[in-house]
Formats: structure tokens, sequence, C-alpha cells
């Protein structure tokens, strides 16, 4: 089973998605007149406008859904596994697609905010409504309305619950089942509440999960401050194969971080465009700038605490391609890419460490579990809404019955599976999503354009 993933995982993350990827941030950062640094102080402000209506979410509701969504195992896991399979050079593929992808978050959002669809719940909308409203083919939104029900409804799901289960199993005496069951029941008394309960918990638990993490991170660094020249110059040598040691890892090490990077901060992936559509905001542009910050918070703050952690405490393993070990600075760890993170910590703060990072994921899978279940039932509406609300209240409820089986099942399922089911959700998704927008990226500039004339016209 494991050999057929692989095999369309290499064909979907064919190199031509790479480029894919890192080509469209730089065109759209062009055509934005790098938009995600010339506008950075209207990101800020962005967060805080008021709802227009009753018919949405803040931007701010929106923008620590969208957090949630890409604040989850991939700050964790997902760098570790990045060092571990690309060395620490792929961390700075990583920021790169952070960068390009700020420029790429803004135009997806913005046009989720310019094809948004009004509905009983709030506005929702998507790359699904991109297809069906802005290039007039529904039945290629139905397509990707599909695939994104497939994809987070299950197979990152199950990305998410098997992250957090080993983690709480490396410091915890708890099953691996038993921190499913958990996660299943608390997600499941959160999601029947419906989008309102979905953005109040988001919005409390997001902000607090992510500051306390990066100080946490913090301390762990200033404990190995005098690592952490080191630690840069392993990862901007790594980065372009200058590191002897790594030379012969530079295409993994560019794919791993692109990847990772994206796996993380979702940019292009058109998950936080589904979010961004249930905003109730004036200016679609404004949306779409608190939408390219969250790719910064996410990226540029929580993974880089992360792989800070990680290298200057010497706590990781790197491999070369057929899986033997290239470099071992811990052999104890072996491939438990959880524990990278946990004895990071734990050389600082002997005891507690390991415990506080198995809370963080805890806590950073729930509430990307939340996120998860809101593009999946985001995707459902769309495809229902031509059925009548009954039928939408029940295919809803089997949603949910079949989402938290999937909670549940993720926690018990051996690892690397899990995360070639992450890897093909993802690029599947992304491929797609990134196309349409460059179709429909005019739009997305126009409103940009619209938005500052707003502001200059208002000074």
């Amino acid at each position: 089973m494991e050999k057929v993933l692989s095999t369309i995982n290499d064909i979907i993350w064919n190199p031509g998605l790479v480029g894919l990827l890192l080509l469209a941030g730089l065109y759209f950062s062009i055509r934005t007149r790098m938009v995600q640094v010339r506008r950075f102080g209207l990101m800020l402000r962005s967060l805080f406008g008021k709802k227009e209506g009753d018919n949405g979410i803040s931007s701010f509701e929106a923008f620590c859904l969208a957090l949630s969504g890409r604040v989850g195992t991939g700050n964790i896991v997902g760098v570790a596994t990045a060092i571990a399979y690309g060395g620490p050079g792929a961390v700075f593929w990583m920021w790169v697609v952070a960068f390009l992808g700020a420029a790429t978050a803004f135009v997806e959002s913005t046009l989720a905010q310019i094809y948004h669809f009004p509905h009983a719940s709030g506005y929702r909308g998507g790359p699904f409504t991109f297809f069906a409203k802005g290039l007039g083919k529904r039945w290629m939104g139905v397509v990707f309305a599909i695939i994104v029900i497939l994809c987070c409804g299950f197979f990152l799901i199950t990305v998410q619950a098997n992250g957090v289960s080993a983690t709480i199993q490396n410091e915890f005496p708890v099953s691996p089942l038993a921190t499913g069951i958990g996660l299943a029941v608390l997600l499941g008394i959160v999601i029947v509440g419906g989008v309102n309960r979905i953005a109040k918990v988001v919005t409390i638990i997001t902000p607090f999960m992510a500051i306390g993490y990066i100080l946490m991170a913090l301390a762990v660094v200033a404990f190995n401050i005098e690592h952490v020249p080191a630690a840069f110059g392993l990862i901007f040598r790594g980065a372009f194969g200058l590191e002897p040691v790594f030379g012969g890892l530079l295409g993994t090490t560019i794919s791993m971080g692109v990847k990772r990077g994206l796996f993380s901060n979702e940019a292009g992936q058109g998950t936080g465009a589904i979010v961004s559509a249930s905003a109730d905001v004036r200016y679609p542009a404004q949306q779409g700038l608190a939408q390219a910050f969250s790719v910064y918070v996410d990226t540029l703050l929580v993974c880089t605490a992360t792989a800070l952690m990680i290298l200057t405490s010497g706590c990781y393993n790197v491999l070369n391609p057929d899986g033997s070990v290239l470099v071992e600075n811990a052999s104890a760890l072996g491939n438990n890419y959880t524990a990278y993170t946990q004895n990071a910590v734990n050389s600082v703060f002997a005891g507690f460490g390991g415990k506080f990072v198995a809370v963080s994921m805890f806590f950073f899978a729930f509430t990307t579990l939340v996120a998860y279940y809101f593009y999946a039932e985001s995707s459902l509406i769309f495809l229902m809404k031509r059925r009548g609300a009954t039928k939408e209240r029940l295919e809803v409820r089997v949603l949910q019955v079949l989402l938290l089986a999937s909670v549940v099942l993720g926690a018990v399922t051996e690892p690397n599976l899990v995360w070639r089911l992450g890897d093909i959700g993802t690029g599947l998704m992304t491929w797609v999503t990134v196309i349409s927008i460059l179709i429909l990226s005019p739009k997305a500039f126009d409103a940009l354009k619209e938005y500052e004339q707003a502001l200059k016209n208002k000074k």
C-alpha cells in the first residue's frame, strides 16, 4: 500500500508543482508590487476591521480560523521531517515559500471574498466558487469540493491525529486509541455548534497557543544562544548545497522545504480561501491582507521557532534518500520526528519540556482539526445548496460522523502512511487552486487597487 501511495505522491509532487508554486508566488509578488512587504502595516490593521453586517464572521475571527488550520503538526512534526529528509537547508526553502506564499495567500483570499455566496450560516466560498462563479464551470467546482472533502475530511485529518497521538504517547501513559477518542469527543462538541461556536473557540485558543509556544522556543534558543550563528550557517549553506555533508541532498532539500512549507502555511492550497470567504468585510483586499499575515505568523515565527530549537540543541538526524543515516546527532531518536522537538525543549527544561510540547501539539492539532472540518463543511454546503436545507443538514451530520471516525483511525495509523496521504491531498488541492487563481488573479489586482484608492480618499 505504501509503495502505491509513494508512486502517486511522486506523480503529484513532481518538480512541476514545486516550480509552479514558486513562480506563481513570484508573479503575484511582482504584480502586487510586493504587497506582502509594502503593505505590512496594513496587514496588521486589517486584522481588526469591523464586520460590515451579520452574514459572516469578523476579519479577526477569519484570521484565527485560518491560522488554526495553518498552525498544526506541520509546525512541529513537519519541520522535524523537513530537517530529517532535507537537512537544515530545507528550513530556508520553507521561508521562501512563506514569503512568496504571502502574496499567493493574498490573491486566493481576495478572490474568495469576490466570489463568495450567502448562506443561512454566513458567507461561504473558496476555490470551488472560483470555478463556478469566476470561470462559469460549476462541474469543476464540484470536483474541487469533493477533493477538499476527501483531503480535509479524511487524509489531512489523519495526519493531525497521528502527530498528536505519537507526541502524547512519548510523554504520557496514554494509548493512541485513547488520544484519538479524546480528540474526537472534543472536536464533536465544537463542530456541532456551527460556525459561530467554531469561530469563538479558535479565537480564544489560537493566539494563546501560538504565543506560548514561541515564548518557550525563545527560552530554549536563548539557552543555546552560542549555537545560533552555526544553525543559521547550516540553514543557508544547506539551502544551496554549499554544506559538504548535505551537498548530495540539494534536490530533496528544496522539495522537502517547499512541501513542508506548504503543508504548514497552506498558501495556494485553497483552504485559507475557504475561511476568507466567510469574513464579512467591506473590501475583498482587506481580508486578503489579513490572510497574508497569517502565513508569516505560521512559518516565519512558529516554524522558525521549532527549527531553531532543534538545530541549536542538536536533537536531530538527517537521512539519505535511501533511508540510510547521513548525520546522526541523536541516535536514540531514530525517525521519531515528534521527539526531535520534545528533546530540544527537554535539553533545557528537563522533565518538563517534552510534556510542554505534547500539550502544545494537542492544542495545535485540535484547532487544526476544527479548521479542517470547516473546510470540508463549506465544500459540502457548496455541493448541497441546490438540494435543499433538509438534505444539507443530513449530509452535514454524516460528514461529522465520518470525520470524527477519521480522527480515531488517524491516531492509530502507521505514521509514514499517514504522511503520504497528507502529501497527496495537499498536492491535489494545490495544483487546482494555483492554476485557477492564476487565471482569475487580475480580479484580485483590481481589488487591491480599489482598496488602496479608498484608503487614499479617506486621507
